[in-house]
């Protein structure tokens, strides 16, 4: 799963659980005792699926920020010098942002 595809997921099942939640919420003033019940089991079991699948999600992005990491790690210790510099020029940036604040 690329990092895009996973975003968009990602996206895409916030959006799902924000809209049940947001039909139980605007539902509930004007609803029966059966209808809210309904409501609220389907809020729940959208709930329960989002929390399954941004779980399976977040394992994904763990793994590809472990890649990343390694990647780097690897790169850092074939070129240190280089590593260094990059290191220093990202200080440099970060101080000249943090002294205009």
């Amino acid at each position: 799963m690329s990092k895009d595809t996973t975003s968009e997921h990602l996206r895409a099942e916030l959006k799902s659980l924000a809209d049940t939640l947001e039909e139980v919420l605007s539902a509930s003033t004007d609803k029966s005792k059966s209808e809210l019940e309904r409501l609220r089991g389907k809020a729940e079991k959208a709930l329960k699926e989002s929390r399954v699948r941004l779980g399976d999600t977040g394992d994904v992005i763990a793994k590809q920020t472990r890649e990343a990491a390694a990647k780097a790690d690897d790169y850092v210790r074939e070129n240190p010098w280089t590593g260094v510099g990059i290191g220093a020029a990202i200080g440099v940036v970060l101080g000249v942002l943090l002294t205009r604040r």
